[in-house]
């Protein structure tokens, strides 16, 4: 029986996430595999990339603003045709109890897979409140017809890993743009 799991990699340097699927032989234990019995005995499926966004966050205590710049898209696909996406992002601020705060949208990019937004939203948040608040980023495909969600994250309250450690870092920062490429999640 053949059994498998997914790695994720993030390259710091370039700003890019690769997605590695790996099947092996249900006998070997993780600790037996190296570099070597990598190839023969566990096959890659697949180094694709994964889709991401790169986002700035800033928090202005002060006046009780923040500020989501999203400035650009990696790797986005169009699943239902053959051709680059029509996409944009849908930003929404979540209170705790999952109740929507604010709520806005990017223009749409057409036929860019690697599309460049460079639009910032600023919402008021509290300083009391900055930590029991959840921004959503959504981005979607955009046919004649319908739209598609080509993947999401959250970042603040209900968050983990990467989009916690951004969220924590920009409330850190002390004013200070704080700059994340985040891969996203499939819905």
């Amino acid at each position: 029986m053949l059994e498998g799991f997914q790695i994720l990699v993030r390259n710091t340097v370039q700003g890019t996430i690769h997605k590695i699927k790996f099947v092996c032989d249900s006998q070997m234990s993780v600790s037996e595999m190296s570099c070597s019995e990598s190839t023969s005995a566990c096959q890659s499926l697949e180094d694709g990339s994964v889709p991401e966004i790169l986002i700035s966050l800033l928090y202005n205590a002060t006046n009780g603003r923040l500020s989501a710049e999203v400035i650009k898209g990696s790797h986005l696909k169009n699943w239902a045709a053959n051709r680059p996406p029509n996409t944009y992002v849908k930003l929404t601020l979540l209170k705790s109890t999952d109740q929507e705060m604010s709520e806005c949208k990017i223009s749409i990019r057409r036929g860019q897979p690697n599309p460049v937004y460079k639009e910032t939203f600023v919402f008021q948040v509290t300083l009391f409140q900055l930590s029991h608040v959840t921004l959503m980023l959504s981005v979607y495909n955009k046919s004649s017809m319908r739209r598609k969600m080509i993947g999401w994250i959250y970042l603040g309250l209900n968050s983990s890993g990467e989009e916690l450690n951004h969220w924590t870092e920009m409330k850190e920062s002390k004013g200070r743009q704080v700059r994340r490429w985040q891969a996203l999640l499939e819905s």
